[in-house]
C-alpha cells in the first residue's frame, strides 16, 4: 500500500532522464510530482522554472545521469541551484544510475578522476544528501562530502530468480570478473547456490584473452550478475565461455542497462536465455527485446526516500 504524504513538506521532482520511474516513485510515496518546466534556449542552454513554492520543504530530485550524460547532468546541476535559491530546507538528489562512475581513479598518467568531480559539482550546486543505486565502485561514496545512501539491487534481482523455483543445487551464480565477486556471493547466499568466477587472462601481448572459469558450471543453470552492461561484450563472451564449459541454461542480470553501441545485437545473438535489468535507466524502444525483463526499483527508492524524510535508518531495508 502506498505511503500517504500528500500535503506534507516532502516534495518529489523529476527531470528528463527517467520520468516514468519518477512517476512510479511519487505514486509509491503518495505525493504528486512537483510542478516545473524544463526548456531550452535557441542555443541549447537549459532553463528550469519551479512552478510551486518549496520554501522550507524537504525536496527529492530524481535524475539518472545516463545517456545523454552531459545533458542530464547539467539539468540536474541547474535544478539543484534553483532549489537552493528557492530556500528548500533539504535538497536530496536521487541518482539511480551515477554516470562517470567508471572514471573513479587514475588508470594512466594525467587522467582526471571524474567521479569525484561530479560529486563535487553536485555538492557545490546545492545537494545536501545523495541516494544512489549500485555504484560501479562502492568507494565513490567517499568522494561525497555530504551524506550518501547507497542502495543495492541484489535483493530485487534475487527475488526474481527465486520465483522461478530453481533447485539451489542446480544453479551457479557467476561473476564475469574478480571485481564483482562480492555481488555474486550476496546473490548466491540468497539463492543458496554456489558461485563461479570468470578469470580473463591474456597469455601474451596481442593474443586474445582466454576465459578461465573458476568453479563448476557443468550441467547447471548459470546466472551472470554485473552492475553495468554497456556494450555487452564482456557478458556475451562470458556466456559463451559458460556454454562451452557445459552450463545448461544461461541467464544474466544487472542493475544498470546502459546497452550502448552493439549491445542489443550482441545480446540477441548470444546464448543468454534472459537478461534481467532494473529501470534505473530508461530503455529506448530499440533497446527492448523479448530477451530482456525489466524490474522496477520504484518501491526500493520510495522506501529510501520515506526513511530519509522520517529520519529513520536506510540500511535496515537490506537486513
Amino acid at each position: 500500500m502506498p505511503y500517504q504524504y500528500a500535503g506534507s513538506k516532502l516534495k518529489i521532482f523529476s527531470l528528463n532522464s527517467n520520468p516514468e520511474l519518477a512517476e512510479s516513485i511519487a505514486k509509491e510515496v503518495g505525493v504528486p510530482l512537483g510542478k516545473l518546466t524544463v526548456t531550452r534556449f535557441s542555443d541549447g542552454e537549459v532553463q528550469i522554472n519551479i512552478e510551486e513554492s518549496i520554501r522550507g520543504s524537504d525536496v527529492f530530485v530524481i535524475q539518472s545521469t545516463s545517456s545523454p550524460v552531459n545533458e542530464n547532468l547539467m539539468e540536474l546541476l541547474i535544478m539543484l541551484d534553483a532549489l537552493k535559491r528557492a530556500s528548500a530546507r533539504t535538497i536530496n538528489v536521487v541518482i539511480p544510475y551515477y554516470g562517470y562512475a567508471r572514471q573513479d581513479r587514475k588508470a594512466r598518467s594525467r587522467e582526471p578522476i571524474t567521479a569525484k568531480l561530479v560529486a563535487n559539482l553536485l555538492t557545490s550546486a546545492g545537494a545536501t544528501r545523495a541516494i544512489t543505486l549500485d555504484l560501479h565502485a562502492p568507494q565513490i561514496q567517499g568522494f561525497f562530502d555530504i551524506p550518501i545512501d547507497h542502495l543495492v539491487a541484489v535483493p530485487l534481482l534475487s527475488d526474481y530468480f527465486l520465483e522461478k523455483n530453481f533447485d539451489p543445487s542446480e544453479i551457479v551464480i557467476v561473476s564475469p570478473d574478480h571485481g564483482g565477486v562480492t555481488r555474486a556471493r550476496k546473490m548466491a547466499d540468497r539463492l543458496k547456490a554456489t558461485i563461479a568466477i570468470i578469470d580473463k587472462r591474456r597469455p601474451r601481448p596481442n593474443v586474445a584473452e582466454v576465459m578461465n572459469i573458476v568453479g563448476n558450471v557443468e550441467g547447471k543453470t548459470a546466472i551472470l550478475i554485473d552492475d553495468i552492461i554497456d556494450t555487452a561484450g564482456t557478458i556475451s563472451i562470458a556466456a559463451a565461455a559458460l556454454k562451452e564449459n557445459g552450463a545448461k541454461d544461461i541467464y544474466a542480470c544487472c542493475s544498470h542497462p546502459v546497452l550502448s553501441g552493439p549491445a542489443m545485437e550482441r545480446i540477441e545473438n548470444s546464448v543468454i536465455k534472459e537478461l534481467v535489468v532494473t529501470d534505473s535507466i530508461k530503455l529506448d524502444d530499440e533497446q527492448k527485446s523479448s530477451k530482456i525483463v525489466e524490474l522496477s526499483i520504484a518501491k526500493l527508492l520510495a522506501d529510501a526516500i520515506v526513511r530519509v524524510y522520517e529520519e529513520k535508518s536506510v540500511s535496515t531495508l537490506f537486513d
